[in-house]
């Protein structure tokens, strides 16, 4: 069967399809390095175009398969915050079908993000933007894979559409092995091919470990994963005993969607290399990814479809029953890959220096409640302008409070005398901590001019005071009476907000006011300062 390729990046699809028996006519990329890489490796005509622009009428005869995976990035939910630009998203999709239209295919499939299930299935109807493709799908599928469930050693959730038997396909996963992240990276340690049939022949390039995360690296990536305000925690480090996380196009030293692993050789922890990423993708380890840099490997890798699935999906649309289907470890796929010189790039290295204004957001130890109502210290506003916030609400309707030291005072108004006593006896307590003096070189120290009070040390030592009193007689013995009048007076500032986050609110209202007290002194701490330098 005869195939192009839209949307081909480095070879995703004709790697896979290839290993099925297809020949792949042509295939079309506009991002010169990926179309480079797929030429190196796959040996196909690649024609480097902005696919939109592409002419119909210049595509091959007689093609019976049709396959791609348009951009991602307008449909991706990390997109900020899911609010990409979907009707620019919807031009590739519309431009893709208008090739299948063209070639009228025997068979035609794409790939992308899951959110595109929903989006396809709304554009198709009368007024949608795709209503003009609509027969297409009259005999197509549209369903999300996670393709952890095919044998890929990674969990990796895609929109599938296409006129072929899923069902045929969904099948194949009753016969496809599941490794684990932690067999990828024992595999390749010693020189072997981990997806497919063992290799000896060729030598495992690109795995040269790096350098291991720093204290602050690895106390960023920590706290962003367990810890995130916002988000679902996640384990850190990365488990080796299951499929991995998804591998995403761009992967910092510090970012929550990094995959970092502990190094049980050098102790401490590091970032997966490009090529355990690549074998997590299913690329032969032949594969070669012609990248000026590091990061323009990890994005290649990322963007890429993985060849085993979409080998799977060339068997599902040649209809071969799963009793016939060839296991990945009997298939020689390195010997479809041509011979290519790698080319060597640096891995990231620990930052020495950073911006005079690097930003800084975490939440305090101890005041984290999840479901985004947290306490958290950052110099988002202004770089140089530090203060601890109270985050509340819901998703539609996050509110935030800067506590002051007048807030406080007022709110105490009309508590019982030990209520205040404990407030201002806690107050007491809470200034003599000895790192007061120290935060005004916070900034400085931060962005790496500076050898003082680190920010993480500071919430650290904040959190750690709120613990302590948080379990002191005194405050497990307060009346909740006076605790409730205190916390709905400081937290809801008027009407239209006090039915907000209230179960939440209520359930940890003794360190919540424990951590208003903590967030006013703060900030009254870093109001001083600010004035001193403008003085």
């Amino acid at each position: 069967m005869r195939v192009i390729d839209l949307y081909a990046g480095v070879g995703g699809w004709s790697v896979g399809l290839k290993l099925s028996g297809f020949t792949v006519l042509k295939s079309y990329e506009w991002w010169k390095p990926a179309a480079t890489t797929h030429l190196a490796n796959c040996g196909s005509n690649v024609e480097v175009i902005d696919i939109r622009t592409l002419d119909p009428s210049t595509l091959p005869k007689e093609v019976d398969l049709v396959v791609g995976s348009p951009p991602c990035t307008q449909f991706s939910y990390s997109n900020r915050g899911g609010s990409g630009d979907v009707a620019d998203g919807l031009l590739d999709i519309a431009k893709f079908l208008s090739v299948v239209r063209a070639c009228k295919p025997k068979a035609w499939a794409f790939e992308n993000v899951p959110r595109v299930k929903s989006v396809l299935e709304k554009e198709i109807l009368p007024g949608g933007a795709l209503n003009r493709f609509a027969d297409l799908f009259e005999q197509a599928d549209i369903e999300i894979f996670d393709l952890a469930d095919f044998g890929l050693p990674q969990r990796r959730r895609r929109c599938i559409a296409g006129n072929f038997d899923f069902n045929l396909l969904k099948s194949y996963s009753q016969k496809t092995a599941r490794p684990t992240l932690g067999d990828i990276i024992s595999q390749l340690k010693i020189g072997r091919e981990p997806i497919f049939k063992e290799c000896p022949s060729v030598a495992v390039t690109d795995n040269e470990p790096e350098e291991r995360l720093n204290w602050e690296e690895q106390r960023f990536n920590k706290d962003m994963k367990v810890a995130h305000p916002v988000y679902n925690g996640m384990p850190f480090p990365d488990p080796l005993d299951r499929s991995s996380r998804t591998v995403t196009a761009t992967c910092t030293r510090v970012s929550r969607e990094s995959l970092i692993i502990e190094d049980e050789e050098a102790g401490g922890y590091r970032r997966l290399s490009v090529r355990e990423r690549a074998s997590l993708q299913s690329f032969p380890i032949s594969f070669q990814f012609l990248g000026s840099s590091h990061a323009q490997k990890f994005k290649m890798i990322g963007n890429a479809i993985p060849p085993l699935f979409t080998y799977l999906i060339g068997e599902a649309v040649k209809g071969t029953p799963k009793d016939e289907l060839v296991a990945a470890d009997k298939l020689d796929a390195n010997s479809l890959i041509k011979h290519t010189e790698s080319i060597l790039t640096r891995p990231d290295n620990s930052g020495r220096t950073y911006p005079a204004n690097r930003r800084f957001r975490f939440s305090i130890p101890h005041l984290r409640f999840k479901s985004g109502t947290r306490f958290e210290l950052a110099n988002i506003e202004e770089p140089m302008n530090w203060s601890v916030c109270f985050y509340f609400g819901d998703s539609k309707r996050i509110q935030k409070r800067k506590f002051t030291l007048s807030d406080v005072q007022g709110s105490a108004r009309g508590c019982s005398s030990d209520f205040l006593e404990l407030l201002t006896s806690t107050m007491i307590d809470l200034r003599k901590c000895g790192f007061w003096t120290e935060i005004a070189s916070l900034q400085a120290t931060w962005s790496h001019r500076a050898d003082g009070l680190h920010p993480f040390h500071l919430i650290d030592r904040l959190g750690e005071f709120v613990e302590k009193q948080a379990q002191s007689d005194a405050w497990t013995a307060l009346d909740e009476g006076n605790l409730e009048r205190y916390i709905t007076s400081i937290v809801y500032s008027n009407d239209t907000v006090k039915g907000l986050a209230i179960q939440k609110i209520k359930n940890h209202a003794r360190m919540i006011a424990i951590g208003s007290l903590v967030a006013a002194q703060t900030n009254q701490a870093f109001s001083e300062v600010s004035q001193s330098v403008a003085a």
